[in-house]
């Protein structure tokens, strides 16, 4: 048996994340009101992304990835653009550098 993770677009251009093992019953569930709650005020929705994956266990660990991804980041997935899913997979913490800490004589000695 093989599972689905998969990415609809709804009709107000947001994303929904899931997972399934059969894919084209859930999307027919989903564009018929009776999928997530999040999807049935947001219909109709189309099916613009999907992923097979051996297991249940590393569709639900793929389907928890994509969504705590920001919408950009889900949108270069879905149009094949690697180079800006790369540029958009940068942490912020690392897009500005961090001046290293310095300590003076005097710093130093408060810091106990």
């Amino acid at each position: 048996m093989s599972f689905w993770v998969y990415i609809l677009r709804c009709t107000d251009g947001s994303y929904y994340v899931g997972h399934t093992s059969d894919l084209e019953e859930r999307v027919a569930c989903h564009n018929a009101g009776r999928g997530a709650v999040f999807t049935a005020v947001r219909l109709p929705v189309t099916l613009v992304y999907s992923e097979m994956l051996v297991t249940e266990s590393a569709a639900t660990a793929r389907e928890l990835q994509l969504k705590k991804w920001s919408h950009a980041k889900k949108e270069a997935l879905v149009q094949g653009e690697p180079q800006r899913l790369h540029t958009l997979s940068i942490s912020r913490d690392h897009k500005k550098p961090v001046a290293p800490l310095r300590l003076t004589r005097s710093s130093a000695s408060t810091l106990g």
